[in-house]
């Protein structure tokens, strides 16, 4: 890229980017196209395959909205094992890095995101060897995640080597952002220098994701809701950083007392969904509604579905992941229910914003409690979800997040 114009050459390194409807693509994207909307250069390599296996393979290379897209060919042994994961891991691995030499010059940014984990080790020694800058973008920190899931031993060889090579990649890379700052604080403590931190939270389309009053939702109708239902909606990945043991004790307990009125709404997929299909059934529950995810411009209408919504996260996993769902849960203008850690950081948000509740992991009496309130106060669902959405217009909206996206590129500018 010629001098001195203002503008950078970003390149973008992550599994997956659109036209995938998977959460770390929608987010990648957003940032992505909106770069090309203000003049840099800016490419992704990803890979061709789709998260949810039903799509795809997309096209090697292609221009979408000023981007241009790059995607390697990669193993698809699927995530129903370890030793599948770690295959395709290592075969995104390799053909991103070669990838990332052919594309990657001087002058360039390199941004690695973390699917695959610790993508920014051998993307940053890509970039090295081409002269380009180097940052990471963190959605969650391994190997600490799979430490928490008990997949790896904080003490085996094979986590140390990692995490001392995930670390040093951290340190040397010229920008590490964070989208928390309990994420922050960990990066701090992996020895980042402050000046190579940066906090950017994730965001939501606040722009078409507005409040909808539940009488003029078609779609609550069309999914057979009543007016009179409290629906406790969840919309997304139920993933293994997740809980739901919580929510179906609060279903039975719902169902017991009789509370036909207080229904729950599931969209989506991921690994606990099969599980929490298999719950519902085995413990005889017909107060649950599962539909599979929703295309992106059914989101203002799904996600306003629900009169209240619910989010967790295992409090193991507190400043290694922040749950994005919530960002659009709070923009549809509906109280938020946290399920995790009261004192972790969406326990610390929710309360302090009078947006919803927290409840702790496993409290499915005091969860069913706080139900039967909701239900019972329409009142306070109207003046929890008007402050969850004032929360996003004050800092998590897509304006106030692109301005600190804007000031990283600045950084980067030629």
């Amino acid at each position: 890229m010629p001098a001195n114009t203002g503008k950078a050459s970003i390149i973008f390194v992550n599994r997956y980017v659109w036209p995938d409807r998977s959460a770390t693509s929608q987010i990648l994207s957003d940032v992505a196209f909106h770069f090309a909307e203000q003049g840099h250069d800016v490419q992704v390599i990803a890979s061709r395959l789709s998260y949810e296996s039903d799509e795809g393979p997309y096209p090697a290379r292609e221009t979408h909205r000023g981007v241009t897209l790059h995607r390697v060919a990669t193993p698809s042994f699927g995530r129903g094992s370890i030793a599948g994961r770690i295959a395709d891991y290592l075969g995104f691995y390799i053909s991103a890095f070669f990838k990332t030499l052919a594309v990657a010059q001087s002058g360039s940014v390199v941004v690695a995101k973390t699917d695959p984990p610790v993508l920014s080790w051998p993307i940053g020694i890509a970039a090295r060897l081409k002269g380009a800058q180097r940052a990471n973008w963190l959605q969650d920190l391994y190997p600490e995640v799979a430490e928490a899931f008990g997949v790896v031993r904080s003490d085996s060889l094979v986590t140390r080597i990692t995490r001392t090579l995930r670390d040093r990649s951290l340190r040397k890379a010229d920008m590490n952002v964070a989208i928390g700052d309990r994420m922050a604080d960990l990066l701090r403590k992996a020895g980042v220098a402050e000046s190579r931190i940066a906090v950017i939270p994730n965001m939501t389309d606040d722009e078409s994701i507005r409040p909808i009053a539940a009488a003029e939702n078609p779609l609550r109708v069309e999914w057979g809701f009543a007016p009179a239902d409290l629906v406790v909606g969840y919309s997304g990945n139920l993933g293994r950083a997740h809980e739901i043991e919580t929510i179906l004790g609060a279903a039975e307990l719902a169902q017991e007392a009789q509370r036909g009125n207080i229904k729950f709404l599931v969209i989506g997929g991921g690994f606990l969904h099969e599980r929490l299909e298999r719950e519902i059934a085995e413990r005889r529950l017909n107060n649950f509604t599962l539909k599979p995810y929703q295309p992106r411009d059914k989101l203002p209408l799904s996600l306003t579905v629900p009169d209240v919504h619910w989010v967790s996260l295992l409090p193991a996993l507190e400043g290694l992941i922040v749950p994005s769902k919530f960002y659009g849960a709070a923009a549809s203008g509906r109280p938020v229910i946290f399920i995790g850690d009261t004192a972790g950081e969406l326990g610390d948000i929710v309360p302090q914003s009078q947006s919803g509740a927290v409840v702790g992991v496993g409290e499915a009496e005091t969860l069913a409690k706080l139900l039967f309130a909701y239900a019972d106060d329409a009142a306070r669902r109207l003046s929890e979800g008007s402050n969850a959405r004032a929360l996003v217009e004050s800092g998590f909206n897509r304006r106030a997040v692109f301005a600190k996206w804007d000031a990283f590129a600045a950084k980067f500018a030629r």
